[in-house]
């Protein structure tokens, strides 16, 4: 339901305060972040995406929203979601909500896969040129020393030209390499289904490698045409993992950091690795390799971006010409993890806020 009073935008309960040069706004989507909406900006003559976030309830909100602008910000690519503008507001202390005024998009392919009830909408074309734009877009993100942390098939955008465009930020973190084991990356990342087994099993280190078991389990996803692990808790996880991958091998094990959890996972149930041809109702030799690739339980071992664009899955699209990398990377020094106020924050939003109308 969409209703106006005084130049304030009401739908599904949220109000939308952007004046009267957004017209015909229509929900999109809604979740921890925010809601998402469509809208014509008459100033631009283009249909766009308004994204509000209301961060100032807490630290953490802020602390993510804070991230995001900045990441976004930096990172211009063809299959990571942009930031055309934010909303300025008018004073510091009247800024209660954050607007970013996004490329839209049609549809995202949790959407796709969930709607094809049997009628395969996503035909083995679609499914390796999506893999191939996400891949693109993961390895940009890396080399600008970026983790998403939560990919998963929500957050990855479509269009009607079946253009892919990875968004959802708020839970990216920087990283410098130099730094992989400095347990500084200890907070929740990834939603369950879609989250690499040493962030459950180690709670010290992980690295670039958890995005691209991410990437696995949404190709598998898409192949089998609904999510691959949807464990109900952290056993279950791994106990859905193993069934499908194997149970760790020795070597496996000794990856693992924390010796508790060590001695657990080798205490489970042996489960043998599962032929991919007899599990999925589609795909070929050549997709189940690539798939075998990301879905490696060592993270050492698991491939990275690189390595995945270079499989001969993707021969038709693979062109390192064409799959470019960041030319300013971010160091642990661009990142937020200082200990600050709401206020604190709410200033910084404001000033990176300012900061972006400035540059754009």
């Amino acid at each position: 339901m969409t209703s106006s009073t005084n130049n304030i935008i009401q739908i599904r309960g949220q109000d939308f305060v952007v004046g009267n040069r957004f017209v015909n706004l229509k929900y999109l989507a809604s979740g921890a972040y925010g809601m998402v909406i469509s809208a014509f900006d008459t100033q631009s003559l283009t249909n766009i995406a308004i994204k509000k976030i209301s961060p100032f309830l807490s630290k953490t909100n802020c602390q993510r929203t804070l991230r995001e602008i900045r990441i976004l910000e930096r990172l211009k690519h063809e299959n990571i979601i942009n930031i055309i503008e934010i909303l300025k507001p008018t004073s510091l202390e009247q800024m209660k909500d954050i607007y970013l005024i996004e490329t839209l998009m049609d549809t995202d392919l949790s959407q796709l896969i969930t709607h094809q009830n049997g009628s395969k909408i996503l035909s083995d074309d679609h499914i390796l040129y999506f893999t191939y734009q996400l891949l693109r877009g993961v390895k940009y993100i890396h080399s600008a020393n970026v983790l998403h942390r939560d990919l998963k098939p929500s957050n990855l955008l479509l269009n009607r030209s079946c253009d892919l465009k990875i968004c959802d930020f708020g839970l990216a973190r920087t990283v410098d390499d130099k730094a992989r084991d400095d347990g500084l990356l200890t907070e929740y990342v990834a939603t369950r289904w879609y989250r690499a087994p040493e962030i459950m099993v180690s709670q010290r280190c992980y690295h670039k490698s958890i995005d691209l078991w991410s990437c696995g389990c949404i190709l598998g996803e898409m192949l089998l045409g609904k999510p691959l692990f949807p464990g109900r808790h952290y056993v279950d996880q791994l106990n859905h993992i193993f069934s499908i991958i194997g149970s760790p091998t020795k070597d496996d094990l000794a990856s693992i950091r924390d010796p508790r959890a060590c001695s657990y996972i080798s205490r489970m149930p042996f489960k043998a690795k599962r032929i991919f041809s007899d599990l999925f109702p589609r795909g070929s030799s050549l997709a189940f390799g690539l798939l075998d690739k990301l879905l490696t339980f060592n993270p050492s071992l698991r491939y990275t971006a690189e390595q995945a664009l270079s499989h001969p899955y993707l021969t038709q699209y693979s062109d390192p010409d064409d799959e470019p990398i960041c030319s300013i990377p971010f160091s642990l020094s661009d990142d937020m993890t200082c200990v600050c106020t709401i206020d604190d924050y709410r200033q910084f939003i404001f000033d990176e806020i300012q900061t972006f109308s400035s540059n754009n």
